[in-house]
């Protein structure tokens, strides 16, 4: 996935985090429907001064923007989990409760 990608996704999740219409945050961004579209959608990227506009409008901070951990696929995530217990056997049977109380 592309730099551009990312951000799109990331700026979509946080509008719908924070129940914004794509409409309401194009206008606080002081940019058109249109092009906030292709920002999320990865088609086009923005300036550095639009970019911080929807920053500002979301309320995040830039950082916040920039993180993609939680967009990784589930193999991914499964490597990163096996490689973490690997190195924390102890904590197996600690995670594995928590993994059935979330399930369950």
């Amino acid at each position: 996935m592309t730099l551009k990608n990312q951000v799109g996704k990331r700026i979509k999740e946080l509008r719908g985090k924070r129940k914004i219409s794509q409409e309401k945050l194009a206008e606080m961004a002081e940019i058109s429907q249109n092009m906030l579209s292709g920002i999320e959608t990865g088609n086009n990227f923005c300036s550095a001064e639009t970019l911080e506009k929807i920053i500002i409008a979301l309320d995040v901070e830039p950082n916040e923007l920039f993180d993609f951990g939680h967009q990784r696929d589930n193999n991914e995530l499964l490597n990163d989990i096996n490689k973490i217990l690997s190195k924390n056997p102890e904590k197996l049977k600690e995670i594995y409760k928590i993994i059935r109380a979330v399930v369950n």
